[in-house]
């Protein structure tokens, strides 16, 4: 009688099939060298992507601070862009507030709140009329 593939009872192939998947976790795994380049150049690939966005979060987060006092003008506009990329929460561009910290490790939100803080912080700083009555004079 010849055995077929399809011939085997239903426990035969079951403990066959179990036999086989537990030798395997005691064998090595075999990889092709295509397969290993393959990875490895896909991550260095992904590298100058990610130090792209690593920099555009910088500059981003720049530009939020050091026009935060900034009404209007150039430097108005570029913290108003800036606050406007941090708090803007659907977007799925693949160069959006939350792609970029989500690829880079950072958690979106946290990152939004701390800004947000640090914001709050410096605003109240500044908030007394007397520094705003020497910005009108001075500026």
């Amino acid at each position: 009688m010849e055995a077929q593939a399809g011939s085997f009872p239903y426990e035969a192939r079951k403990a066959f099939n179990a036999d086989e998947r537990v030798g395997s976790l005691f064998e090595p795994d075999t990889l092709l060298s295509t397969q290993y380049f393959g990875n490895l150049s896909r991550k260095t690939l992904l590298e100058p992507e990610k130090r792209l966005m690593l920099a555009i979060l910088d500059d981003a987060i720049n530009c939020y601070q050091e026009n935060l006092l900034a009404k209007r003008g150039r430097a108005g506009r570029l913290f108003t862009e800036a606050e406007e990329w941090i708090l803007e929460k659907g977007s799925n561009w693949i160069f959006s507030f939350k792609n970029i910290c989500e690829t880079l490790g950072f958690n979106p939100e946290y990152v939004r709140q701390g800004l947000l803080r640090w914001k709050e912080k410096k605003t109240a700083k500044y908030s007394h009329s007397k520094y705003w009555e020497t910005k009108k004079i001075v500026g």
